[in-house]
């Protein structure tokens, strides 16, 4: 069955895990799109700058749009819900929201870039696998919001694969710090995957593949990439930083939403 906003209205179980769902998405990000505006004027050279800061107001649109579709069932205002909502609250994965590097954007920014690139390109692939599930949704605003999403998410994940496989290639010490970096990431990839305490209504409802499928996916579409450069994956991905789509989090997420929030706590009546 699919499901209209009208629908899910008339049944709270439904708009409820529909919800939830979008807060994940959302969130996620809503939060990378952040830590993509702080590399603007970081990134290795011009055009990459200008790349990056076309991917991170991309994202960012996304968000919107899924902060859209949660006012629409009733949730709150776009804004409030991107800007007021503690880190509690919130339902990213933790890798998502960790810090570039040491340092901050005004101070000392010593940033990470075969952290960005490896982390950006996970996701990017996982935010593939997901658009093409939520294709077939059975809340169809959201159905309809994936379509529109994944004509720019192509271009995103080419950018980011591109990037990999040039610096695992170039050997030497780039090398050394895309595999010190994707050390990390795995050690919270899974937590991309998560679907939290409500995926059995997800499953039960049709709004979403269930996270053995999403990984499975992913690991699909990764794995030609992974042999190309003799790289090897690992055979279970971890989450040791906890679960975020059931509310554990980072001091890192914390003091982002300060800064994020800072114009909306002087005026909530901005435009973000």
């Amino acid at each position: 069955m699919r499901y209209t906003l009208e629908d899910a209205m008339k049944e709270e179980s439904y708009r409820k895990a529909s919800a939830e769902l979008l807060f994940q998405l959302a969130d996620d990000d809503f939060i990378l799109a952040y830590r993509g505006s702080e590399w603007l004027g970081l990134a290795p050279h011009i055009e990459e700058d200008v790349a990056f800061s076309s991917i991170s107001q991309d994202t960012m649109g996304h968000a919107a749009i899924f902060y859209q579709l949660l006012h629409d069932l009733g949730e709150g205002d776009p804004d409030g819900l991107a800007h007021a909502r503690p880190s509690a609250a919130r339902k990213n994965a933790i890798l998502l929201e960790k810090v570039n590097g040491t340092g901050t954007y005004l101070d000392e920014p010593h940033y990470d870039w075969a952290f960005t690139v490896v982390r950006n390109y996970f996701y990017a692939q996982a935010k593939k696998v997901k658009i093409d599930s939520l294709k077939n949704s059975s809340y169809l605003p959201l159905a309809e919001a994936a379509v529109k999403v994944n004509m720019e998410l192509y271009y995103h994940l080419m950018h980011w694969k591109t990037w990999f496989a040039q610096l695992v290639n170039a050997g030497g010490e780039a090398k050394d710090r895309m595999e010190a970096a994707m050390q990390t990431v795995f050690a919270d990839l899974e937590g991309l995957f998560s679907l939290g305490n409500k995926k059995e209504e997800f499953a039960r409802y049709g709004l979403i593949a269930s996270e053995e499928e999403l990984e499975a996916r992913w690991r699909q579409q990764m794995s030609p990439v992974f042999e190309s450069l003799c790289l090897e994956m690992p055979e279970q991905f971890k989450m040791e930083s906890g679960d975020g789509r059931n509310g554990v989090h980072t001091a890192d997420l914390a003091a982002a939403l300060d800064t994020l929030s800072e114009v909306y706590r002087l005026d909530p009546a901005a435009s973000w």
